[in-house]
């Protein structure tokens, strides 16, 4: 194996297929967590999704109780904790298929084991870890996280919940209100996030929750949502809430840090937990279609009902690339750290951190093809679609939470390059060198000669190239013209990430292929080399679309002229694919499967 990328390298370096950790690569032990968490999933979300949608906050907590005794809380957890101490991407797999059956308990699902446990996992000290972390990872105890307040959203650091130190010195002092805590019900434990005197950032505090003695803690009515009706949702209040001094989670002040971590991970497990929903949306669609005839014929024979097939399961088969790719850098990297003797929480809170850019990337796409997926399988089930009877109508509505929470999409979309912008001035990853290079090739006479392209996806791995020549030619001019005011700049920044998404998720798929192409020849995989072609060719279009709109918005003349050609000769196809006979093998083949069978 080659070295290991760096965060946003994908950019830069070339990435070999042989590299990349794809779904094929389960090991026996993750395939047998995978067939264990689908069958609990079945047997005891999907079974009641009519209780979870009847707000049944109740069962909720019992099923997150059952996951605890099963060990499904505890994955990420370090054995001495009472977990299960699998890897990163055991941690992805479980909780993407047991995210599947109802958006109300895949949130209190996330909200537990990643923000609810995870702070204390990766920032307590030794005392706190041995007294909550068990009893966590065992779902004895469940978590809840309080970041969010009334005047303190997208902005977390503005938040007015304070912590007064007592004149002992032995407690704090807790006031303010929290809002849209998940699991605030049925919660023993809150990480509160609060400020002490005028700190420039807020702190983290561990906050234990005994609804017999609520220690100054009251919880405002469950709230009335468009989806994940029964996750229990809930305003948080604190009115002189007493901290002992031990609870404070780090240090004083990292409470931000805490806080943006946490959300880094939270994201790449989000994109994880939007999988599953994509390939169970797929298979009930096109089992309908199968089924429904209409001028005697089913309707997954009609060209138009294909397109969307074809398209739902190529976002489905492409956000699972990316996802699982990058779930096993973080593994790795964390593995590396460890190994250069690094504690488990150092290397793992570097590990995800290092891999950041990556992790919004994917929180972005993937929500944002759920929630498509969820919309074109109500289309296809008619008017059935819009009834409660089906489970369409639910999916929808709780994909449309994906794209708020764990930071808007507009502001992982604005992280995304932000982050990536910020790494090349510390010289983490070069840009400028790769940036100056495709300027002074726009300069130059472009070549006319016609490359072989005989082998599998060699014209593809070229427009990737090319593709990254263009973020790099848009993005290299607009720093040069703004500076460190790039970031008053939105919506540049945010055509900007639309092209780096499309690039990293372009590359995930036509790598996984290329890889299991090798592996189980090219027959086999002639259905994943459409859908991999597919998506490379709507991939190219946004790219275009974004790149032009950049250039026209901060070029002008010859510098505009010039770029705009050098888009054209970075987004062109030598041999455009068929597009209509490519959504076609792909409709084909789920309909033959009826259901999503990669």
């Amino acid at each position: 194996m080659s070295e290991l990328l760096r965060g946003g390298q994908f950019l830069v370096k070339e990435t070999k297929c042989e590299d990349v950790f794809t779904p094929e690569d389960f090991s026996e032990e993750q395939n047998m967590m995978k067939e264990a968490v689908m069958e609990f999933n079945d047997r005891e979300i999907i079974a009641h999704r009519e209780r979870f949608e009847a707000k049944d906050y109740a069962l909720t907590e019992e099923v997150m109780k059952k996951a605890g005794e099963l060990g499904f809380l505890g994955v990420a957890v370090p054995e001495a904790y009472n977990g299960l101490g699998m890897g990163f991407v055991s941690t992805l797999l479980t909780c993407d298929y047991i995210s599947s059956g109802t958006g109300s308990f895949s949130t209190a699902f996330g909200a537990h084991t990643g923000i609810g446990t995870m702070p204390i996992t990766l920032y307590g000290n030794e005392e706190q870890k041995q007294k909550y972390v068990p009893k966590l990872a065992t779902g004895e105890w469940m978590g809840a996280y309080c970041l969010t307040e009334p005047g303190a959203g997208s902005d977390a650091n503005s938040g007015k919940t304070t912590a007064e130190l007592s004149s002992d010195g032995k407690t704090y002092k807790i006031n303010g209100q929290k809002m849209w805590i998940s699991n605030a019900g049925f919660c023993n434990i809150m990480i509160v996030f609060a400020r002490i005197e005028d700190d420039k950032n807020i702190t983290g505090f561990i906050v234990e929750y005994d609804k017999a003695n609520p220690n100054g803690v009251t919880l405002g009515e469950e709230e009335h949502k468009l989806g994940i009706r029964a996750s229990s949702t809930r305003q948080v209040f604190f009115n002189d809430t007493v901290v002992p001094v031990e609870n404070m989670l780090s240090t004083r002040g990292n409470g931000f840090k805490i806080a943006m971590n946490a959300l880094n991970v939270g994201r790449i497990k989000l994109a994880g937990a939007c999988l599953d929903s994509q390939r169970r949306i797929l298979t009930y669609a096109v089992k309908y279609a199968n089924e429904r005839k209409q001028f005697k014929t089913p309707i997954s024979d009609f060209g138009a009902i294909k397109v969307k097939l074809a398209e739902m399961t190529t976002n489905a088969y492409v956000g699972e690339s990316a996802t699982y790719r990058a779930a096993k850098n973080i593994e790795d990297r964390i593995a590396i750290r460890e190994a250069d003797g690094n504690s488990h929480q150092e290397a793992e809170l570097k590990g995800v951190e290092e891999y950041a850019i990556e992790c919004s990337i994917l929180k972005v796409a993937v929500s944002e093809d759920v929630q498509a997926c969820a919309d074109e399988g109500i289309q296809i089930f008619g008017g059935m679609g819009f009834s409660e009877e089906t489970p369409m109508e639910s999916a929808w509505r709780d994909a449309r939470i994906a794209r708020i929470y764990e930071g808007t999409n507009e502001i992982n979309r604005m992280l995304s390059v932000g982050m990536l912008v910020k790494k090349a001035m510390k010289g983490h990853v070069d840009l400028l060198g790769p940036a100056t290079a495709v300027a002074n090739e726009l300069l130059g006479i472009p070549s006319f000669d016609t490359p072989d392209y005989s082998e599998l996806f060699s014209e593809e791995k070229q427009i990737i190239n090319k593709l990254k020549k263009t973020f790099l030619m848009v993005a290299g001019a607009a720093v040069q013209k703004y500076g460190p005011d790039l970031e008053d700049h939105q919506q540049l920044l945010i055509a900007a990430s639309d092209i780096l998404i499309e690039i990293y998720m372009a590359e995930s798929a036509i790598l996984r292929t290329e890889k299991n192409a090798k592996r189980f020849g090219e027959e086999a995989q002639s259905v994943q080399i459409a859908m991999s072609k597919l998506y490379l060719y709507h991939a190219v279009d946004i790219i275009e679309e974004k790149g032009k709109e950049s250039i026209i918005s901060f070029a002008e003349g010859d510098e505009q002229r010039m770029m705009l050609m050098g888009l054209k000769r970075f987004t062109k196809y030598a041999n455009y694919p068929d597009i209509v006979d490519l959504r076609n093998e792909i409709a084909e083949k789920v309909k033959a499967e009826n259901k999503y069978c990669f």
